[in-house]
């Protein structure tokens, strides 16, 4: 085997740098670059003729200079530098990372005159593990805020979590969650959650509701992604700002998820902003969508634990009542068997009194048993044919036994009609209409019936001109065990008589419904299908 000339090895050496991929420069001890191979070229963009001769500072970032003075205090040592990661940059401008190798060069007496140094480009292999660790820390706060939310029942607290952790993924600048909650009475208001601003930045301006642009997201049509909201054709065409109003927080990207009930509807949206453009992408949509599905299904669940807690409220207040209106009658019982164990000739004055409060516990717990059976779904009605007018008489007479001051009209259509229904259930639902309007016009004697015919149903109405209730009362009057004024013990009642006529009329394939004003009175009206001939 030949062995190389001085001259070979060097033309050879020359070779494998010139073909080399990575970038390998020599340079002076004071910086001046001496050699540019064309990986250099490749890398940085200078040719050879642009760098050589140039100071080393050419591609070395402003805020990395002081880099160079540290690298030429080891080579005037004569220490090697060892795959050091840094940033440099191109011709165009842009950074890159490199792994640099630095070798100090000697000259014949071993004094150290300059450096070799060679850079890879590693700029692709750390953006991998970047987007690997990324993905990996969205990974561990999707599965952490998936269990801290399952694991909660306060809407609020719900609210933020999902917030703050939405507005971290996507990188927001600031994130808020507007939620449409419902309460007891079917209204409807906005909750709202902030991450990344002040509450005072929302609270000055008005909910997001009419605006174009908010608008597609409360209606359900879909992600919204703008690299800036400014230039969307939706834009400004809200008065009276036309835009952002005064103060509102600089949005430039724009970011909005619908959140979606688990029955398909809109409850609210996931907003975010960034005062730079083009700072979302289609991997925010997906993250954001992600918690967006696991808060609706824990907003669900905390909606359904609320309703729990208030049915248990409702629960302990009526075995409350319940106590009271059952202990009531018994207490009066005991007291007349007293009487008559020591009198016994006085049956005849208390066996009518006697009766009267068996016939109010008989009362109480056939409501109870006819509820109960409601809810097993196990009630049935026994119908048979009436004539109207044969109903509301009975109605009406039995309810003037109630009371000896008030003066009970009726009105009905001379048509002779009839109706398919279970006549003692029905009659239970005008007499339990009529003793109310009894027991709340005290100072007011006269109530009204009045019944007439529309298509195919007969329309009942039943007025009095007595204390009325006040319309955040009006809606519940008809739900369980609720009574206007729950501190009112003088006043019989379970509060579930109207509840009971709300199903009693409804299993007959009616309508019950009552308007009524403060100090105005009020008036139930029901319907009921014409049995037809």
């Amino acid at each position: 085997m030949s062995v190389q000339t001085t001259t070979e090895r060097m033309a050879t050496l020359a070779a494998i740098i010139e073909s080399s991929d990575d970038a390998i420069i020599s340079k002076q001890l004071n910086g001046i670059i001496t050699s540019w191979n064309k990986g250099a070229e490749i890398i940085f963009g200078y040719t050879e003729a642009e760098a050589v001769g140039q100071h080393i500072s050419l591609i070395i970032p402003k805020d990395r200079l002081e880099e160079e003075e540290m690298i030429i205090s080891k080579l005037r040592q004569g220490k090697r530098i060892e795959h050091y990661q840094t940033k440099r940059v191109t011709k165009s401008g842009k950074e890159v990372i490199l792994s640099l190798s630095i070798s100090p060069i000697h000259d014949e007496t071993g004094k150290v005159i300059g450096a070799s140094k060679i850079a890879r480009d590693i700029t692709k292999q750390k953006e991998t593990e970047n987007l690997i660790e990324q993905y990996i820390y969205r990974l561990e706060l999707l599965n952490v805020t998936g269990k801290s939310l399952a694991a909660e029942l306060d809407t609020n607290i719900i609210l933020q979590k999902v917030t703050d952790a939405t507005t971290e993924l996507s990188g927001a600048a600031f994130g808020a969650f507007f939620y449409n909650k419902t309460d007891s009475k079917g209204g409807s208001y906005l909750l709202f959650a902030l991450s990344g601003a002040p509450r005072e930045a929302f609270e000055k301006l008005g909910m997001p509701r009419n605006t174009p642009i908010f608008e597609m997201t409360f209606k359900g049509h879909g992600i919204i992604r703008s690299d800036d909201i400014t230039k969307d054709a939706r834009y400004g065409k809200n008065s009276p700002h036309k835009g952002m109003p005064a103060g509102h927080l600089p949005v430039v990207s724009y970011l909005a998820v619908p959140v979606f009930s688990p029955t398909g509807i809109v409850i609210g949206g996931l907003f975010f902003g960034h005062p730079k453009p083009a700072m979302f992408t289609k991997d925010h949509e997906v993250l954001v969508e992600s918690i967006a599905s696991q808060a609706a299904v824990s907003l669900e669940n905390a909606r359904l634990y609320q309703e729990v807690q208030k049915f248990s409220a409702k629960k302990d207040e009526f075995i409350g009542f319940a106590s009271h209106e059952l202990r009531t009658p018994l207490t009066t019982i005991t007291g007349y068997l007293q009487i008559l164990e020591e009198s016994p000739d006085l049956i005849r004055h208390v066996m009518p009194k006697l009766k009267k409060q068996v016939a109010r516990l008989t009362a109480i717990i056939s409501d109870l048993l006819d509820i109960s059976k409601i809810q097993a779904d196990k009630f049935e009605l026994n119908q048979t044919s009436i004539s109207l007018r044969s109903l509301i008489k009975e109605s009406v007479d039995s309810a003037r036994q109630l009371s000896a001051v008030h003066e009970i009209e009726y009105k009905i259509s001379n048509e002779e009609l009839f109706l398919y229904v279970d006549a003692t259930k029905m009659n239970q639902v005008l007499l339990n209409i009529l003793s109310n309007a009894i027991k709340y016009s005290p100072d007011s004697k006269e109530i009204r019936l009045n019944a007439e015919r529309f298509g195919d149903e007969i329309k009942i109405s039943i007025s009095d001109h007595g204390k009325g209730i006040a319309k955040e009362h009006l809606d519940q009057v008809f739900t369980q065990f609720y009574r206007v004024d729950p501190d009112d013990r003088q006043t019989e009642g379970l509060g579930l008589g109207l509840y009971l006529c709300k199903e009693y009329v409804e299993a007959h394939h009616g309508k019950i419904w009552a308007e009524s004003e403060t100090g105005q009175g009020t008036t139930i009206h029901l319907t009921l299908p014409i049995k037809k001939v």
